[in-house]
Parts: C-alpha cells; structure tokens; sequence
C-alpha cells in the first residue's frame, strides 16, 4: 500500500463540531460533549475510510507560541475556547486515539506549524499528505505530494479554488496577506494598501520582492510601492506572522504515526 499521511487540525475539526452540537443540545452541556466525541470519531471514520492513509495524526494546539511573544496582539479578537469543551480535551482526544490514531498535544507550538512541518518533510520524501482543515494557512503549501481537505464542505482545496477565490496563485498567498494583513488572527499588513492594492502588485509583478527591485514601476502602482517601502517593517512582521514553520523538531519519526487498530472495511 502506497504510504498516505492524514494530517487533522483537531481543533479545527473539533470546535465546528461543537458549535453545532452545542445549540442543538440547548443547555445540556454534557450532552453536547458526548454528541460531538461521537460525532468525531464519525468524521474520522469517513476519512479515514476516504484517505485509505497508512499513517495518521490529530494534532492539537499547544500554549502561547512564539507569535504571541513576538506580536501580543495575535489573535486578540478570538474568542476562547468554550470552559466545558476546554475540559473535556483529554477525553475527546480519545475520539482519536481510540480509532488507532496518535495524538500530539506540543507544549507551546500551534497546531499549523506542526501541521505544516510534517507536511513538508513527506513532501521532501515524496510522500504523500491530506491536510484536514478549513484554515486557508494551509493553502500556500500545495503541491503534488501535499493536499487540503475541508471535511465540512467534502472538497480537496486546488489551485484553481486559490486563484478563483483570491484571484491569486498559491505561491502568492504569503506575499498577499503580509501586504493586506490577515483578519482572522488579527495581523495587520501594510497600512494602505488593502487587498486590491496587494492583487494588483502581485498581479504585475508576481512577487513583492519583484516589486520591490523594479527600477522603473506603473504609475498606477507607485502609489501602493511607496506604501510598502514607507512600512517595510511592518511587511516583515506580517510575513513572519502569515508564514507557517516547516523545522520544527518533534522528536518523533513516520513510523511512530502508522495505523495499526483501524480497520477499511
């Protein structure tokens, strides 16, 4: 059998269960907390079953990582996670490993960049990942050996979905939100600019180092270029920020990963 790598975002995958879960189950927490540990473990059968992967890991988020240090106002406007369902990890990562899956819980590392990290490293083997997630943070890691898959919409992210939805390619989705800024986890980019501003210099020039080292720019784009040179520092902060990490050490080979209790049929 071909080696398949399924990469779960748990929380991702968790938290949108659970909120459905939660209004259907009215004040019953409990009962909410039971409903989506079943409901879970449904959806990694369906993927597994789907994937038919040789190996897999759910991966949880750890404590502040390093972009709260380096930026304190990252993901300031997020709410946080539900008391009940924040107690009941340790038994919804058995919603995991029960079906035969390892769990990873870092001390301080996110989630995307343990995600992307083992990504990467397959795709250097040649092997081949599904990422299980809708955060877009994901999408500039596409290739022919890394794939993105939203469990809730039953589709693979592609290319084409990038360029129709951001009128961008994949390989320009860094550069865009460093330029426009990422609301989701409250990044600013270079003040502005904006996104229109950002598709149009990517547009012309593919890349902002590109932009950056072209000695005789559009008129139309002076604009958006002398922004960018103005705030510079803000570019790299953003870029850092929007970046997902590719070396973490985990400490932990493939091998440790490969589904042994979980049967396809």
């Amino acid at each position: 059998m071909t080696t398949h790598l399924l990469l779960i975002d748990a929380l991702n995958l968790i938290r949108r269960i659970y909120a459905v879960d939660s209004q259907q189950s009215g004040n019953d927490k409990s009962l909410a907390i039971k409903n989506t540990f079943s409901r879970v473990q449904n959806a990694v059968r369906k993927l597994l079953k789907q994937s038919k992967a040789t190996h897999s890991i759910a991966v949880f988020d750890g404590e502040k990582s390093w972009r709260f240090h380096y930026y304190p106002l990252y993901k300031q406007s997020r709410k946080p996670m539900p008391c009940e369902l924040a107690n009941a990890l340790p038994q919804l990562y058995k919603a995991f490993s029960d079906l035969g899956i390892s769990v990873y819980v870092p001390q301080h590392d996110e989630a995307d960049d343990v995600i992307s990290t083992l990504a990467s490293k397959a795709s250097c083997n040649k092997i081949k990942s599904t990422i299980v997630s809708t955060d877009k943070g994901f999408l500039p890691l596409l290739n022919e050996h890394i794939a993105v898959y939203d469990y809730f919409k039953s589709v693979f992210m592609s290319s084409r979905d990038v360029m129709s939805k951001f009128s961008l390619t994949h390989l320009q989705l860094i550069d865009f939100w460093a330029l426009s800024g990422d609301k989701t986890n409250d990044i600013p980019g270079v003040s502005g600019i904006g996104k229109q501003g950002a598709i149009n210099l990517l547009t012309q020039f593919e890349s902002v180092e590109n932009a950056l080292n072209c000695e005789t720019p559009p008129v139309e784009l002076k604009r958006v270029l002398n922004k960018l040179n103005d705030n510079y520092d803000d570019y790299i902060r953003a870029k850092l920020l929007v970046t997902l990490r590719q070396d973490i050490n985990l400490g932990f080979s493939l091998k440790a990963l490969r589904l042994t209790s979980f049967q396809y049929e």
